[in-house]
């Protein structure tokens, strides 16, 4: 058979297929399958082309079916299975199916107006919008064209408020309107108004008021395309609307149950500050000093909405309850004006035990599970403190490679301490920030045995806060972190590397850490339907300043040559700073353009010459550049020989990374991947190694490692399992001029794909 004809019948069947598919061929007679519509403006004036269309295809109705690589799988399914499926296989493929949308059940006149309706709203306030429906022989679409003017344009807004009190109050906040003058016309920005001014008047005592007793009136310029705004108040408003209201008594139930309503149990009750308490215990369960500080009203006060989600915030962050509730009632006293405030609280379970199992897979073939026990223990001295202790163990081996059965476990207990407030030596006055901060305790022990080479012991003990400033911002500082690593048990073959490799030798020295850290961190990722996104992160560490300090004042010389310790152990000295930026630029079709620049640079001084193995930077790996084992990039030119296990690889002191990632739907929970990664890490030319190549600002970019690559992500929501596979592009330890490798690509050769693909299989997105 000639290519041609072969390649018009692969044609055909292509079309046949994807008709079938498509489900057209099932179609009612004469029905035709709606396929949906476009949105044309006509205009001569200057408009905002992208806004306008976007706000037009809002009013588009019914979408239509929902479409897959040119196809229709879903209609396909119900339309074969009938309508009245016969066996299990008909049945099922109707509950998975979707009706068809047919060109009989679209009503375009309906839908020409609604779109000129949403128009109105944004202010173009003359509009016609007609339509013209295109066939074909099984399906259809509406194209509808919308003829429109420039939109009308805000020019002024006068307060004609009949009632003083809150004619004065909404005066006073006028600059914070969202009404601008000369911007265009839109309904949402009046309701929005609507609602701040509504917020201003509770938060001034005003409990019974609504958005809807404030109206808009509109003075329009058909010459000057401008709207002139009069608020006023409805005409029939009920007083108590107008009443300021204040707080009278204040009653908290921490031991409300839903049954409450129906068995009304009594409680015994408590006076603390002009503050009811009620509880099923004579004992409180959690002291009222404490919930007092969450609670934000106070007896004679005004009633203040901002009060009242304050209060609610901070007793929610407590995490000792299931529900909180505020609840008002008009106080029972001859004065008008007052309100009894009840607030009722559900308590959690005291204690909880959580197990979590874990299968860890590593690019450099290691593997293993991982078993984690937590118990939590809530209001541990009736503080609303959270006391969780945890035990995890983990084991790991090399199911192939140089190594391969080489394995290692660890067990690491961990008691954690934490309050629901700072806990400072001075009293801090209490804020109006709706995050509640916390003070940690932490206490570690970790016991980690890699068979035929060592065991690691490390205690660690750390002291900080969190805080947040708003739902962007978030700040933690550790003033105290304290950890001791010892090293014993080691065997002749680890003393060996450790000793061809002088570098490495120095980063296993037994070390005591003392410093602090900080960290700040920008997340707007937390907003939604934000089209671009970004995040930052910034983190700083310190360590042995405060040794060296007390050294020097008590006349001692400090030097790494000849370094001092405290109590038989030599501390750690060096400084260590990084910053990550990412961006996440969202499309319409709920795709994503993801970036990431990671930039960090440490250096030991005084008393160290080298960083210990815990604070160096390594590259490469699943949420690094996914074309190189893990930690196996650098520093500089340096090439890791692969055979050796990943606690022998080298890091460095300064590490520059970039990633770009395009990610895509698929079909429903499957989401997929296109990435590029580069970097390294490289050390200073003031370290005492000869290793690889030091940093230099003329050099670095000749150096870097770069992969690309393809993913595949399974992600249901609260749990995301990935799978990218990828490839070096360049690889920075090869001669000068040769470090690209595209040329080398041989897809077809078992060895190059053994030496080149690199599988990573991680939880989470990389970035």
């Amino acid at each position: 058979m000639k290519p041609s004809i072969r390649n018009r019948y692969f044609l055909i069947f292509n079309f046949l297929l994807l008709t079938a598919c498509s489900g057209i061929r099932h179609l009612p007679a004469g029905e035709k399958l709606y396929t949906g519509a476009d949105i044309v403006l006509e205009s001569t004036d200057k408009i905002n082309s992208q806004f306008v269309k976007a706000t037009a295809e809002e009013g588009v109705r019914p979408l239509p079916n929902k479409v897959f690589l040119g196809m229709r799988p879903k209609l396909w399914l119900l339309l074969t299975a009938g309508s009245t499926p016969k066996n299990k296989l008909q049945k099922w493929f109707k509950k998975k199916g979707e009706a068809p949308v047919l060109l009989s059940s679209v009503k375009p006149e309906v839908t020409s107006a609604i779109i000129d309706a949403r128009l109105f709203n944004i202010g173009i306030f003359k509009s016609y919008t007609g339509f013209i429906i295109i066939e074909k022989k099984y399906t259809a679409k509406i194209i509808y064209t919308s003829h429109i003017q420039k939109p009308y344009f805000f020019k002024d807004v006068n307060y004609a408020i009949s009632d003083d009190s809150l004619s004065h109050l909404i005066l006073t906040a006028k600059k914070e309107s969202f009404i601008k003058s000369g911007q265009d016309y839109n309904l949402d920005i009046l309701k929005n108004e609507r609602i701040r001014i509504d917020d201003l008047l509770k938060d001034h005592g005003y409990f019974y008021f609504n958005p809807d007793y404030l109206l808009f009136k509109a003075d329009t310029s058909e010459i000057n395309h401008n709207v002139n705004l009069k608020l006023t108040l409805k005409d029939s408003i009920p007083n108590t609307a107008l009443t300021v209201y204040r707080i009278r008594n204040v009653t908290i139930d921490q031991d409300y149950s839903l049954t409450e309503d129906v068995t009304g149990v009594k409680k015994d009750s408590a006076r603390y500050r002009n503050t009811t308490f009620l509880s099923n215990e004579s004992e409180m369960k959690i002291s009222p000093g404490v919930l007092l500080k969450s609670v934000y009203f106070r007896k004679n006060e005004l009633f203040s909405r901002k009060n009242q989600s304050l209060t609610l915030n901070h007793l929610m962050s407590l995490n000792n309850f299931k529900f909180v509730r505020v609840k008002f009632t008009e106080s029972d006293t001859t004065a008008t004006g007052f309100l009894d405030v009840t607030i009722l609280m559900t308590p959690m379970q005291k204690h909880t035990f959580k197990v979590d199992m874990d299968l860890v897979s590593k690019s450099n073939n290691y593997a293993g599970p991982l078993l984690n026990f937590s118990l939590l223990n809530r209001n541990t001295f009736h503080g609303a403190e959270l006391l969780n202790l945890n035990m995890a163990g983990s084991f790991e081996t090399q199911i192939s490679g140089a190594v391969k059965n080489s394995y290692s476990y660890s067990w690491s207990p961990k008691l954690e301490l934490t309050f629901p407030r700072f806990v400072v030596p001075f009293k801090i006055r209490r804020t109006g920030n709706i995050y509640v901060p916390t003070t940690n305790f932490s206490v570690s022990y970790n016991y980690l045995k890699r068979v035929d080479y060592f065991d690691m012991q490390t205690f660690q003990f750390v002291y900080g806060y969190k805080w947040k400033r708003n739902i962007l911002v978030e700040h933690e500082l550790d003033p105290v972190s304290v950890s001791l690593t010892s090293i014993g048990n080691r065997s002749a073959a680890f003393n060996d590397l450790l000793n061809s490799n002088p570098f490495l030798k120095l980063s296993y020295e037994e070390k005591f850490i003392a410093g602090g850290s900080y960290s700040y961190t920008y997340n707007e990722q937390v907003i939604t339907g934000k089209k671009n996104q970004y995040y930052f992160h910034f983190t700083s560490a310190f360590a042995g300043n405060d040794f060296s300090l007390l050294k020097l004042i008590a006349g001692e010389k400090i030097s790494s040559a000849n370094p001092s310790g405290i109590a038989g152990y030599v501390y750690s000295q060096f400084a260590k700073f990084s910053l990550d930026g990412r961006g996440y630029f969202n499309f319409m079709d709920k795709n994503k353009l993801a970036l990431r620049i990671f930039a960090g640079v440490a250096r030991p001084f005084s008393n160290s010459s080298v960083l210990p193995y815990t604070e160096q930077f390594f590259s490469g790996g699943p949420n690094s550049i996914r074309a190189f084992q893990i930690n196996s990039v650098g520093p500089g030119t340096y090439f890791q020989n692969p055979g050796n296990a990943v606690f022998l690889q080298l890091g460095g002191n300064l590490k520059l990374e970039s990633n770009a990632e395009y990610r895509f739907n698929i079909y429903r929970y499957f989401k997929g991947a296109l990435f590029v990664d580069a970097g390294n890490v490289w050390m200073l030319k003031s370290d005492p190694s000869t290793i690889g190549s030091p940093f230099t600002f003329s050099g670095f970019a000749d150096q870097l490692a770069v992969g690309t690559g393809v993913g595949l992500r399974i992600d249901v929501s609260f749990f995301i399992l990935r799978f990218d596979l990828a490839m070096p592009l360049r690889k920075p330890w090869l001669e000068e001029n040769h470090r690209w490798v595209t040329n080398q690509f041989n897809f077809g050769n078992s060895t190059w794909r053994g030496e080149n693909l690199i599988l990573n299989v991680a939880i989470g997105y990389p970035f």
